[in-house]
């Protein structure tokens, strides 16, 4: 059969492939697709969220970059992500203590048992994770914890995630985070879903000093370049040398498909549009 995303009204992407599991939970559509050509495909009302043939790119651009950023990093706190795939780039950093806060407990139980290389074992015995269920700008605002860094991998603005695209919610990150901490999130499109990139920059630039853009293109995320936002209170994301991400990088010696330091850098390289688009 054939699974066609359905966020845009007038584009649509149509990838063949066989349903192997479907269930509506109290967040949302939930099914997966085994196809030929990317594997097998989480599907959350009716939105391509990740394939098992390109997810290294979108999981590494969101994970390494801010935590190489950083000089330290020691707690995480991962918003979303319960397919695994960002938990399982995170604990190959040197990090004591990731937290994991996911909404929907479904997407975590079907992930592990239905695209386990995207966790790669990460939901295991790793005495570092802690998994919680719970609304993410919820356990934000509540939270007594400290994290050096913020991962807020979410759905697009749409019902129950808009909330995770509020200045409310970037205020309470920056109350979250060490004295030298860092947030990043996705932000869409740049071609399709242009205001999303612009809005959120402008609303991270009312919270956070400092604010840096980076892209990549992910092919079952239609549209061009993909982009990424990180927030930090007092590293310039930009500023920091490539000589100490490279230095960072060797030393852990990081396994990874599409991010590299060059890659860091290339990718904050905006073309005309956007930097007229964000006013940089």
């Amino acid at each position: 059969m054939w699974l066609y995303e359905t966020l845009y009204p007038d584009v649509k992407l149509g990838i063949r492939g066989k349903l192997i599991y479907k269930k509506k939970t109290p967040y949302q559509d939930l099914r997966i697709y085994d196809t030929r050509r990317f594997g097998k495909a989480l599907i959350l009302d009716g939105t391509i969220q990740t394939t098992e043939r390109d997810e290294f790119i979108y999981h590494e651009m969101l994970t390494h970059p801010p935590l190489l950023a950083h000089p330290g990093p020691e707690r995480v706190l991962v918003i979303g992500a319960g397919d695994g795939g960002v938990l399982r780039e995170v604990l190959k950093h040197a990090i004591k203590k990731v937290y994991l806060v996911e909404i929907d407990n479904e997407v975590i139980r079907a992930s592990k048992r239905y695209l386990p290389s995207l966790n790669n074992g990460a939901f295991g015995r790793d005495k570092r994770v802690k998994i919680i269920i719970d609304d993410g700008a919820k356990f934000i605002q509540e939270t007594k914890e400290r994290f050096d860094v913020v991962i807020v991998d979410s759905p697009d603005p749409l019902g129950a995630a808009k909330v995770l695209f509020s200045r409310k919610f970037y205020r309470n990150i920056f109350s979250v985070l060490s004295d030298k901490g860092m947030a990043v999130r996705q932000t869409g499109s740049t071609i399709l879903q242009p205001e999303e990139l612009r809005q959120n920059y402008r609303l991270m630039k009312q919270v956070f000093p400092y604010v840096s853009v980076q892209l990549a293109a992910i092919p079952t995320y239609i549209g061009g370049f993909f982009s990424f936002l990180i927030g930090s209170k007092k590293i310039n994301p930009e500023k920091v040398s490539y000589e100490k991400i490279s230095k960072r990088y060797r030393k852990l010696k990081l396994k990874t498909k599409y991010y590299n330091p060059d890659i860091h850098f290339a990718s904050t390289k905006l073309p005309t549009y956007l930097r007229g688009g964000i006013g940089k």
